[in-house]
């Protein structure tokens, strides 16, 4: 799914649609990069009118969070979870967001002004339609049970929802503000490919759990890309660039060019956020 489709369709929240003032560039790609990130970014500008104005990037997600990330796991399927499983999900959820978040990273300092060296990621509920497929008995995360969707899919409250509450006003929520969730990771099964926005990343129950010891999972890696604005190339590829995760399925890992083409992202939105 093209990302900044899917984020602007599902804003809620309407921009001026107007480019930032630009802070000052601490900008130093390789020079082999220069033409095909020029690239990437003039194509993302001319085909997604509401860049700017979107509020609800990973990036904004983040900084709300002043350098955390919540999430709800959604179990759209009736294979049972068990708590050794439920804690290798949370565990390699962890490690792959954790990725990305090292990719703006250089030298034990955040690149480019961006403030954080580690983001860190709490999974604060899971969903469910039956109560009996999760098969734990303790409270160590919230358990919403057949809160279903409009499409009859298990997830968390709406209440607590940032996609829902991009204001911050999580008043309703059960578990007060420290429970909302920024992101979901959707598990469906018999899903095939994968899906990402602003809500989070939708990826089959099956590849996810049959992943949780590689080291890269890497439909969930290409969907978080979407989660903070990187785009697709279905169509076109950057002068030079073949081989990359954001271009489905000619990389398994977070490469260099996909590492540049999020600090570039992050280069011309980072002054509305104060850097």
């Amino acid at each position: 799914m093209t990302v900044l489709a899917a984020l602007v369709a599902f804003a809620g929240a309407a921009g001026s649609g107007a480019a930032p003032a630009r802070a000052a560039d601490d900008w130093n790609p390789p020079a082999a990069l220069v033409q095909p990130l020029g690239e990437v970014w003039n194509h993302v500008q001319s085909t997604y009118p509401d860049l700017y104005g979107f509020r609800n990037y990973g990036w904004d997600q983040v900084i709300a969070n002043k350098g955390s990330v919540n999430y709800c796991v959604r179990w759209e399927s009736d294979a049972p979870v068990s708590a050794a499983l439920r804690d290798r999900v949370h565990a390699a959820l962890k490690k792959q967001f954790a990725k990305w978040a090292a990719a703006m990273v250089v030298d034990g300092k955040g690149h480019n002004a961006w403030p954080y060296t580690t983001v860190p990621v709490t999974v604060v509920g899971w969903a469910v339609k039956d109560r009996s497929t999760l098969q734990w008995s303790d409270n160590s995360v919230d358990v919403y049970a057949g809160n279903l969707d409009s499409g009859g899919s298990p997830q968390c409250a709406p209440d607590c929802g940032r996609f829902f509450h991009q204001n911050g006003d999580y008043a309703k929520c059960p578990g007060g503000a420290a429970r909302h969730y920024d992101q979901s990771l959707w598990l469906t099964k018999g899903f095939q490919g994968g899906a990402g926005g602003d809500w989070g990343q939708r990826v089959g129950q099956e590849y996810f759990t049959g992943a949780l010891d590689q080291e890269d999972i890497h439909i969930y890696l290409h969907e978080v890309g979407h989660t903070f604005g990187l785009d697709d190339f279905y169509d076109w590829t950057p002068t030079g660039q073949c081989c990359f995760l954001m271009n489905a399925g000619s990389a398994t890992r977070i490469t260099e060019f996909d590492t540049w083409m999020l600090r570039d992202f992050w280069r011309h939105l980072k002054s509305r956020y104060g850097y």
